[in-house]
């Protein structure tokens, strides 16, 4: 696409805006890169990791070898890295299933969780934890922030076995929770009912800040490989981290309770992920500054935009709020004009597995449905809300906030 000059503009005053913060994420990126790279080589990372394994995987020293540097870089106790793991729903369905038995109680203190994972909580007759007698209560935010009083009050009332917290937003027109903020509630659980579990949904939150949710007293994060931890290299997998004990009994769920982690082998061999998660650092934070660029540039033209553009981004996702969906549609198509895979693809609003209305989706990437490569998706309905996430450099971010301009001053 020939951009004309107005475009090449808007967007250098737009970067001209973003240049101290910037230079604070790009400190957020070196002080995790340090991290990784010490726990490579505390770890003593070799290429014999790297290697494929076939059939049960016994003494599998690339997969156990992985689990420890997970653990390591959150700073965690234990963890469990997989391609076994499908999904990011996946790997939060297997640490429920894990931690939750007949007649527990579990509450979610951040409001519904992602659309794919209701089902897993409060589906009916499809497998479900409420199929298996686990009984469910939800905290609504309150201003977009965790309500201590409700879950005070809550607490009070129940006992429950695990508290769900989601650090991303989903489809809602509200920012990410920072790792200061779960810390707060974490303690404030604590406090109540030092037994009861809590767990981090921490997809799309990863090296956003220079803790993790493991940090401030998760007993379990989990997260999925083909988002930030996955560096966009990853081709599949998910992790937990945590305690000892429920990565254990997490494990046992995943795999099977004789045995637990001492199988699992991928032929394909280990490399991307080890590979994968010592990009992470930098590629998270290039997907940041490319969503500040992009919102910077939307805000400038009077749109409304989550996050604002120089505040510290808890996610890799930018919510821009459009007031027609034919403007939405159109953003997304510019997004996948933009990708470079399937670039020819125009998509359209669909019924799409797990969601509640139509949900259109550009996603031109390299492993598919890879969230920290660039993407774009939304749900057909009002408010019309587009919702961006990843971006493996800032420069290709850059093109395609150059893309979307073009066809939305042309519409």
């Amino acid at each position: 696409m020939d951009f004309n000059q107005k475009i090449y503009d808007i967007v250098a005053t737009a970067e001209s805006k973003l240049t101290a913060h910037f230079t604070s994420l790009n400190n957020v990126a070196f002080l995790n890169q340090k991290k990784v790279l010490e726990a490579f080589q505390s770890n003593n990372v070799a290429s014999r990791h790297m290697s494929q394994t076939s059939g049960y995987g016994y003494d599998d020293i690339g997969r156990d070898t992985l689990c420890k540097l997970f653990a390591d870089i959150f700073h965690a106790e234990k963890a469990i890295v997989s391609p076994l793991i499908a999904s990011g729903t996946h790997a939060l369905t297997v640490a429920l299933f894990g931690v939750l038995r007949p007649n527990d109680k579990m509450i979610s203190i951040t409001g519904a969780p992602y659309d794919t994972l209701r089902s897993v909580i409060y589906g009916d007759n499809i497998g479900s934890l409420k199929d298996f007698g686990v009984e469910y209560d939800q905290i609504e935010l309150k201003d977009s922030k965790v309500d201590l009083h409700a879950i005070t009050e809550a607490f009070s009332k129940s006992k429950y076995k695990l508290a769900f917290i989601g650090r991303s937003r989903g489809y809602e027109w509200r920012d990410a929770l920072s790792v200061e903020e779960i810390g707060i509630v974490i303690k404030h659980i604590k406090k109540i009912d030092p037994d009861t579990v809590v767990m981090v949904d921490n997809c799309y939150g990863e090296f956003m800040d220079i803790v993790e949710p493991t940090d401030v007293g998760a007993d379990l994060m989990v997260g999925s490989l083909i988002k930030n931890p996955g560096g966009g290299i990853a081709p599949t997998g998910g992790y937990i981290a945590g305690s000892t004990k429920w990565v254990d009994q997490v494990a046992y769920r995943l795999i099977a309770p004789s045995i637990g982690m001492e199988v699992g082998s991928y032929a394909a061999g280990y490399m991307q992920f080890y590979q994968g998660i010592f990009l992470a650092p930098t590629t998270a934070i290039n997907a940041v500054k490319g969503s500040a660029l992009m919102g910077q540039v939307f805000a400038d033209l009077g749109y409304e935009v989550m996050p604002a553009p120089t505040a510290n981004c808890n996610d890799i996702i930018r919510s821009i709020k459009f007031d027609t969906s034919e403007k939405l549609i159109k953003f997304i198509q510019s997004i996948q004009k933009a990708s470079p895979v399937d670039s020819n693809v125009m998509p359209i609003p669909w019924a799409m597995p797990g969601y509640d209305s139509e949900v259109i989706m550009a996603a031109g990437t390299f492993v598919q449905g890879a969230s920290i490569e660039l993407s774009a998706d939304s749900p057909i309905r009002e408010p019309y809300i587009a919702y961006v996430q990843g971006g493996v450099t800032y420069e290709h971010v850059k093109l395609a906030t150059m893309y979307c301009l073009q066809d939305l001053l042309n519409l």
